[in-house]
């Protein structure tokens, strides 16, 4: 089968599946392939069923076959990071304390994707328990750029990307606590979604930092994020943070003449000190763009800006050292054979069932909630918070969405700042913010450096407005022309 196939978006898919000129089952059969003969280099996949996706795609068939289509998502490969539950598959958030853990349950996310016909392709990639910026902290495997594979795709949701960015799966879902989505659309030159805090639920999720987590779509264009989002958007009883509210169809939204009478706001912190020169000309660049189909550009500032990282990491470590402690070597979790009485079976359990990394971030917020220093740190930062949140609210008043580089950086090469953590932190400076005010983040391609990585931009709107954002970003994508690039591999 030719290889256009794998990057055809899924309207294109669509059409072809009504037209007949494609089966589901043909469909999953060629992804399958894809997936066998290039994720040896890539190292999107921790596993995959076969068996389950052929049986969904042959049922998608069924389906249209009587004139009962669900959805345009209605046998479309599907790739899941492996943190969001699926009944009857592994969960390993990537981590030697989950690798033989079978899901009992699926998520709701993963639900409605389901209901909607779409056909699961494959548990994807990811730094361990979501902790990292690179993908190379998972205990099983380094996922690679697809652009130059001697380079990071990005991370936490390294997998979901390469995995869309190599034509492994049509589109992906991963999970964004301080940029795991859009960081890695950025270095892999797809779209990232990270939606407004409370849109998607997060039942079947495994948490990091639950005030933080949000899952959101990859895919290769504007139109595919926002079908994925509509599918698997809106109120879930079964999380207490989910917010009722009407959920439009994003797609049928998509104008190319949103931009037109839009103000967008550019901060100045943004722009700063450890930008790379051709990431900044690529999102100027961009900005002006955006200037010429009617948009009007204004200089903003987000004062707390600065503050994003220590506040990022006293409250996520904290709500990490929290959600992980329930992985303690008892229930379903890694076992210590070498345990002699139960402290002894916490410690060696969790000793060599978590990565570095991990261990770093559990250490760190057991230190920031404890009795003498919970004031100190935690309490502080949470004030901070609410005034990073205000920063945001304020610049609302007189722009309509903020546009900044997604990444300071383009993929660095693998290996290149393993030893010194606060580096591989700082890949997120542009991104946490969003998540600290719970706001929608969008990350789309913007350019390409010389040496021909990927660059994004982002664009950040005000909360719950998602139809507006994405139309801007539609109009944007439409006008730039880059969303139908691809990797050679």
């Amino acid at each position: 089968m030719s290889e256009e196939i794998f990057y055809k978006s899924v309207s294109e898919l669509d059409a072809m599946l009504d037209a007949k000129q494609i089966s589901a089952s043909e469909l999953a059969t060629a992804y399958i392939e894809r997936t066998k003969a290039v994720d040896d280099k890539v190292g999107a996949f921790l596993s995959y069923d076969e068996s389950s996706t052929m049986a969904s795609a042959k049922a998608s068939d069924e389906r249209r076959s009587k004139g009962e289509k669900l959805s345009a998502l209605d046998g479309i490969p599907v790739g899941l990071k492996d943190v969001i539950a699926v009944r009857g598959q592994k969960l390993t958030c990537a981590s030697k304390m989950l690798e033989n853990y079978v899901s009992p349950y699926t998520g709701t996310a993963a639900r409605k994707l389901q209901e909607a016909g779409a056909v699961f392709w494959g548990r994807l990639n990811m730094d361990e328990f979501a902790m990292g910026s690179s993908c190379e902290n998972s205990a099983f495997v380094k996922t690679r750029n697809p652009w130059d594979l001697e380079r990071i795709p990005g991370g936490s949701s390294g997998g979901s990307a390469a995995a869309v960015a190599a034509g492994e799966c049509v589109v992906s879902l991963g999970s964004d606590t301080g940029g795991s989505i859009r960081q890695p659309a950025s270095l892999c030159g797809i779209v990232g979604v990270k939606p407004t805090y409370g849109l998607v639920s997060r039942f079947g999720l495994a948490a990091f930092a639950s005030s933080l987590d949000q899952i959101g779509p990859f895919a290769r264009n504007i139109t595919d994020a926002s079908i994925l989002l509509k599918t698997i958007a809106g109120y879930d009883n079964l999380d207490s943070t989910s917010i009722n509210i009407n959920i439009p169809d994003y797609s049928a939204g998509l104008r190319k003449d949103s931009l037109k009478g839009k103000t967008l706001g550019v901060p100045k912190e943004y722009f700063g000190e450890g930008v790379d020169a051709e990431v900044r000309k690529s999102v100027e660049d961009a900005i002006a763009l955006c200037k010429s189909l009617g948009a009007e550009v204004k200089e903003i500032s987000l004062p707390h800006t600065d503050l994003a990282i220590p506040v990022y990491y006293i409250i996520a470590t904290a709500e990490a050292s929290s959600n992980l402690a329930r992985y303690d070597g008892v229930r379903y979790t890694h076992r210590s054979k070498d345990a002699d009485d139960v402290l002894s079976l916490y410690f060696k359990s969790r000793a060599e069932g978590f990565g570095e990394e991990v261990k770093r971030r559990i250490i760190l917020g057991s230190y920031v909630l404890s009795s003498g220093y919970y004031d100190a740190y935690y309490l502080r930062a949470q004030k901070v918070r609410t005034l990073i949140r205000k920063d945001f609210e304020d610049a609302f008043q007189s722009v309509d969405a903020i546009i900044t580089p997604t990444s300071p950086t383009t993929a660095f090469k693998i290996g290149e700042k393993t030893d010194d953590p606060l580096a591989m932190y700082l890949s997120d400076i542009c991104t946490i913010n969003v998540n600290l005010a719970g706001l929608p983040g969008i990350s789309l391609p913007c350019g390409f450096t010389q040496a021909g990585l990927p660059i994004g931009v982002q664009l950040i709107g005000k909360a719950f407005g998602e139809a507006e954002l994405l139309s801007m970003a539609y109009a944007y994508e439409q006008e730039a022309g880059l969303f139908n690039k691809h990797p050679n591999l």
